[in-house]
């Protein structure tokens, strides 16, 4: 009979994932991920059936913890400025305390290794900023812009913003409140 595998090193190897993925990118070597969570590369594999099956579920962890960091509280019944500032906030606050995982989320979403089912489900908890970002553009917008386009703007955004973040903590409110101006006037009236 087989030992029940451990929540502790499953979210170990995990962890590890999340940096090396951030700093070496989705080629980062499964031994390497191994190694630095404390264990064998066989361990590993008994947790992931491959390297692709622990990038798609590192990807899946990344995203339902941004979700749950973005949809905490969620005033969904406030203005659409209101419920866009909340994400803005939100995703900065998550972005600064969670570099890492920011950072792998980078590479891994666009990595091929990542799966379409994968894509599909770790964006299925995202409803509420979606039909936001949808307002927002029915709500004078620019002429044509897609989703895909304003989310990207969304995201750049906010990494300029939390590489100034990252660079002088000390500016932290007035970098979040700068970029939160820049993101709102380009998508309102």
């Amino acid at each position: 009979m087989a030992r029940p595998l451990s929540e502790e090193k499953r979210d170990a190897i995990l962890a590890s994932a999340a940096t090396l993925v951030a700093t070496l990118g989705t080629g980062a070597a499964t031994a390497k991920i191994a190694r630095d969570a404390g264990l064998s590369e066989g361990t590993l594999f008994n947790y992931f059936a491959s390297k692709d099956e622990l990038l798609n579920q590192l990807y899946l962890e990344i995203k339902a913890d941004l979700g749950k960091a973005l949809l905490t509280a969620y005033p969904s019944q406030a203005s659409l400025r209101e419920r866009c500032r909340h994400v803005w906030n939100n995703f900065i606050d998550w972005g600064a305390k969670y570099q890492m995982k920011r950072k792998a989320m980078r590479q891994l979403s666009v990595s091929e290794r990542i799966t379409e089912q994968s894509r599909q489900q770790g964006n299925a908890g995202f409803g509420d900023i979606n039909t936001m970002i949808e307002e927002s553009l029915a709500d004078g917008g620019p002429k044509g812009c897609s989703m895909a386009f304003a989310g990207g703007i969304f995201e750049a955004l906010a990494e300029t913003t939390l590489e100034f973040i990252a660079r002088d903590p000390r500016q932290r409110e007035q970098y979040k409140e700068a970029g939160f101006a820049f993101f709102w006037n380009g998508i309102s009236k």
